[in-house]
């Protein structure tokens, strides 16, 4: 028998449920994470207590319901939305804690977007505001208090994602860099008439356009998963047994 494996992926905690071919639940299991509050306004993740909850309860379900990994025909990933992770391409760690949808840090940003008359284009593109909730500011927060991300990112080695992206990377060894329309739509960064990325826009917020996901249908099939994230213990990758050395994204995440 053949399973789908739903995996949400939220503020607080991670959760993942199995279903059976009829989609009946069969197996289900929860991982709470810390947050961190670094000054007031802030709110932060670390983006491998991310990875950790979601393999971890992955694994948790399987093990309840008694099947093996290669039992799982799919995964299906919902998450926190706004969220943003900035990572290396090379290695697959990220560069700073993920900024959560919560944060204001950028509010004075924005701010300063609606004073210069920017909004009307962004609401005209987006249908969304300018307001720190969505993703935009918080990547140029990342790219402008990183030291050398800025650079980084506009020679095409760092990457950017929602929280869904960073997961679909990391479950694919780094083959896949790609994000659905739904999250896309909640960065300030896509037209939602062409769910494409908007040049004018990626412009206004100082983002290259090389760190920027592929955009895809919601349905759409991003790749087969690396199954041994199933059935393996969960490691950091930044533990010991990877930090000595920069192997390829790839060999890294095989070895999580």
């Amino acid at each position: 028998m053949s399973y789908v494996l739903a995996l949400d992926q939220g503020t607080t905690s991670t959760r993942a449920i199995l279903f059976d071919a009829s989609l009946a639940p069969v197996a289900t299991a929860q991982r709470e994470f810390p947050q961190h509050f670094p000054h007031s306004g802030w709110v932060e993740h670390d983006p491998e207590d991310l990875w950790r909850s979601a393999v971890e309860t992955m694994r948790a379900a399987i093990a309840e319901a008694g099947v093996e990994a290669r039992a799982v025909a799919a995964i299906g990933i919902t998450n926190q939305r706004e969220t943003v992770v900035v990572w290396e391409r090379a290695t697959g760690r990220p560069i700073h804690r993920a900024i959560v949808w919560q944060d204001r840090r950028t509010a004075e940003a924005c701010a300063a977007l609606r004073e210069a008359g920017h909004e009307a284009l962004i609401t005209t593109r987006t249908g969304l505001l300018a307001d720190p909730y969505f993703s935009a500011t918080k990547v140029a927060w990342l790219l402008d208090h990183v030291p050398e991300a800025r650079a980084a990112a506009a020679a095409g080695t760092l990457a950017f994602g929602t929280v869904d992206t960073f997961l679909v990377w990391r479950l694919t060894g780094g083959r896949v860099h790609a994000t659905d329309a739904t999250n896309a739509a909640r960065t300030l960064l896509c037209d939602i008439r062409s769910a494409q990325w908007d040049e004018e826009l990626l412009a206004l917020f100082r983002i290259p356009r090389a760190m920027l996901p592929e955009i895809r249908d919601c349905p759409a099939s991003s790749a087969r998963p690396c199954r041994i994230f199933l059935a393996r213990p969960c490691r950091s990758a930044a533990s010991p047994a990877t930090s000595r050395r920069r192997p390829s994204a790839r060999a890294a995440w095989r070895r999580a």
